[in-house]
């Protein structure tokens, strides 16, 4: 998927979760397989050229292109599921990807937490120690190396934290109305919620709609918060953002 993933698993058996990371690094790479745009034999590379139909897919295909409908649904067009006319779900692989890495490691026995990082995008559940929360920082996309914000996981037993914008990637979201990368007042939206397959979409569709009919179909959704950050170094947040900030 072209980005670094991370874990952090905190109790268990050494073997048993030597295991089940073994495991869930391999489903990372079986992701990688079927739907990379980039893979001439990938099962989304087939999609597109006609060559596969989407009932003859791997059942993970057929998971996330529902999931991916269900996403074009919810966000009323902005989180779009084709790109130049062809299927394409790659937009939202990564947070289930990583969302489904993570609870595999939780269901280890004597697992008391989990975190995944997949490309800044991060599932947590439970929690690292006995009252003490996860916490992630969200990097500032106007000052490099400075942070916007902490979110803590407190008081949550699943949180997940997913960021789109232009700092690391520069033009990349696409506007589905148009085909070609957004215009937006935006350089980072920041959603948080109960499951990364989700936030990481909304994320995407929210920072090409633009800040204002972002913050108002964000403040929709329900368990979702969000920060946005605008080119202008405004920010804005919806309502309960503040608390889950540390």
């Amino acid at each position: 998927m072209g980005t670094v993933f991370s874990f952090d698993v905190r109790g268990g058996e050494p073997g048993a979760v030597r295991s089940a990371l073994a495991e869930a690094v391999a489903g990372l790479h079986r992701a990688d397989m079927l739907f990379s745009t980039y893979r001439e034999n990938s099962e989304v590379a087939r999609l597109a050229r006609g060559e596969l139909e989407p009932a003859r897919c791997a059942p993970e295909v057929t998971e996330v292109l529902d999931l991916a409908a269900e996403a074009e649904r919810v966000s009323g067009g902005w989180f779009a599921t084709r790109y130049r006319g062809v299927p394409d779900p790659t937009g939202i692989v990564k947070g289930w990807a990583t969302e489904r890495a993570a609870r595999l490691l939780a269901g280890v026995p004597g697992v008391r937490g989990v975190g995944v990082n997949g490309g800044g995008d991060v599932q947590l559940l439970g929690s690292p120690e006995p009252r003490r929360p996860w916490r992630v920082g969200i990097a500032d996309p106007l000052r490099p190396g400075g942070l916007a914000a902490v979110i803590s996981a407190a008081g949550a037993e699943e949180l997940s934290v997913a960021t789109s914008g232009t700092a690391e990637r520069g033009a990349h979201i696409i506007d589905p109305r148009t085909g070609r990368p957004a215009e937006t007042d935006l350089v980072a939206v920041t959603v948080v919620g109960p499951r990364l397959t989700w936030t990481d979409c909304w994320a995407t569709a929210a920072f090409a709609r633009g800040s204002r009919a972002a913050l108002a179909w964000l403040e929709s959704l329900p368990d979702v918060e969000a920060l946005l950050i605008t080119a202008g170094d405004e920010v804005r947040c919806t309502g309960g953002l503040a608390a889950r900030l540390a």
